[in-house]
């Protein structure tokens, strides 16, 4: 008997090591969610900038190469805590630019409605621990703030975005930044920079309760790289002089890397730039000097962004949790194209409050830094436009999936969008998805779960003939299958309806 017992566990033991790792009853879950990345921004899509950390989750799990978000923050984080449509849930829109004739409609509350439930709260019911750090962006009231929405333990920032190294408003909106701990008003440390605090928030929080048996759930939504765009020298140095071919040699850099990983086919044109922009060579040498320098503190951002996940990962690997921990890596939309200083009056405002375009201080504490559409064209490239538009740039950005019951170095084309996030983690978790919580009608998950395609049993994830809608200020996609009906206003778009093959053309160039 005792033979046959060793020989059955060598076999076993062979055959696992070929298997994808088993799912624990209930994994940890860490959900990181970037702000502002483009579809190329990580080293695992095809980007220069060194994400190393990001990258090797991706070799652990899998890449999607077709995720959809809405092309503005506010909503796809509504999506991502709720599983629904962000207008069944409140924030069909940024609340900051609701037009007055919307405000108070039940799409347009500028905060999660009452009827609304997180997954931090599905995920409470059935006895993890809930953390959150970062940008929340999804109400300011009392009853909105992560404390009263399913979070234990939170560090949350209301608004858009907010200085990275102190508390600082970032635009004339606003006239302070708004933290908040477990829903108190909170002050930030001498030494705060934002992709560092939030990492040791988190540690913070999951260490407070190591040891209980309990599962957690820690949600890390940084500031990077949302403008401002702020890192330390260190990292900025790494980049510095790297961007000074342009736009357009980024556009080219970019797409070969994508091509090179086997996210877009090497048949696929490039998207169009955007209509009226300068061509790089028209620029004067300091414009070209300073908007190079912008581009490489946006990488240093990124790349110090990945450096403080490293941290969080080997703190989990010390203490025993990494490997029952489902790891979730995404941007809210694609890249920031903005340029604040074009509006009138902007440029004396970053005086008033002491801010400094000085290129060679470029990301450090004080100054104000952005990349524009010209080098955010490239961070979304192949693809056509970028945030704030429904083209694939504004829509299409970077998942990555890696922990127990995933399958490791794959890379899925499945068409798949945010809520199917919250839909995964709450089937991973055995949390309840539908209308009831608690005995109060809720608003239901109508995401789907993405554990099939992340196993290897299925290929799609939506059937091909789901008609699956994102719209936001007007701005609107309609996806079927391999096809997409979009339109966009100005000043990017023309506000005509275009039909797409995105399975042979993301970069939207061929009108059907």
């Amino acid at each position: 008997m005792r033979v046959r017992l060793a020989v059955l566990a060598t076999v076993l033991a062979f055959a696992g090591s070929h298997a994808v790792s088993a799912a624990p009853a209930r994994p940890n879950i860490v959900l990181i969610l970037v702000d502002d990345a483009g579809f190329t921004d990580f080293g695992a899509y095809g980007s220069e900038i060194a994400t190393p950390n990001i990258d090797a989750l991706g070799q652990r799990g899998v890449l999607f190469s077709n995720f959809h978000v809405s092309p503005m923050c506010a909503p796809s984080r509504a999506m991502l805590m709720t599983g629904a449509d962000s207008h069944e849930v409140g924030v069909g829109n940024l609340p900051e630019t609701i037009p007055l004739s919307f405000r108070g409609q039940p799409a347009y509350l500028g905060e999660l409605g009452p009827e609304v439930v997180t997954i931090a709260s599905r995920l409470q019911a059935v006895g993890y621990h809930t953390y959150m750090a970062g940008k929340w962006h999804l109400g300011i009231s009392p009853e909105s703030l992560p404390n009263r929405r399913g979070f234990e333990r939170s560090f949350a920032l209301e608004a858009t975005g907010a200085d990275n190294w102190e508390r600082k408003a970032y635009l004339p909106i606003y006239d302070d930044a708004p933290w908040f701990e477990d829903g108190v008003p909170a002050e930030l440390p001498a030494d705060f920079y934002s992709s560092e605090f939030l990492v040791d928030k988190t540690i913070e929080y999951i260490d407070g309760q190591r040891g209980d048996g309990r599962p957690f759930f820690a949600y890390v939504a940084f500031q990077a790289i949302h403008i401002p765009v702020q890192a330390p020298r260190e990292f900025v140095q790494r980049y510095d002089g790297r961007y000074d071919a342009g736009w357009e040699a980024q556009r080219e850099s970019r797409r070969r890397g994508a091509v090179e990983r086997g996210l877009v086919s090497a048949d696929a044109k490039m998207g169009p730039m955007p209509a009226g922009l300068p061509a790089w060579s028209s620029l004067s040498p300091d414009e070209q000097r300073l908007r190079s320098k912008s581009m490489a503190v946006n990488a240093g951002m990124l790349e110090a962004m990945d450096h403080q996940i490293g941290r969080l990962i080997e703190h989990l690997r010390a203490t025993g949790a990494y490997d029952d921990t489902l790891f979730l890596v995404l941007s809210d939309n694609g890249a920031e194209p903005a340029s604040p200083t074009d509006a009138p009056g902007f440029a004396l405002w970053l005086d008033y409050v002491g801010y400094s375009r000085d290129v060679e201080r470029l990301g450090e504490r004080g100054t104000y830094a952005f990349i524009g559409p010209g080098f955010a064209s490239a961070a979304v490239a192949p693809l056509s436009l970028f945030k704030f538009y429904t083209g694939e740039g504004g829509l299409r950005v970077p998942l990555i999936v890696a922990g127990p019951a995933v399958r490791s170095g794959a890379t899925t084309h499945a068409l798949a969008f945010i809520p199917d996030v919250a839909a995964t983690i709450l089937r991973a978790a055995g949390a309840d998805m539908s209308g009831l919580h608690e005995g109060r009608k809720v608003v239901p998950v109508s995401g789907r779960d993405l554990a099939p395609v992340l196993g290897g049993d299925a290929a799609q994830v939506h059937p091909s003939d789901a008609p699956i809608g994102i719209e936001a200020a007007g701005n609107a996609a309609l996806y079927r299958g391999e096809l997409k009906l979009v339109r966009n206003f100005a000043p990017f778009g023309d506000g005509r309806w275009h039909l797409y093959d995105i399975a042979v053309d993301p970069g939207e160039t061929n009108d059907l």
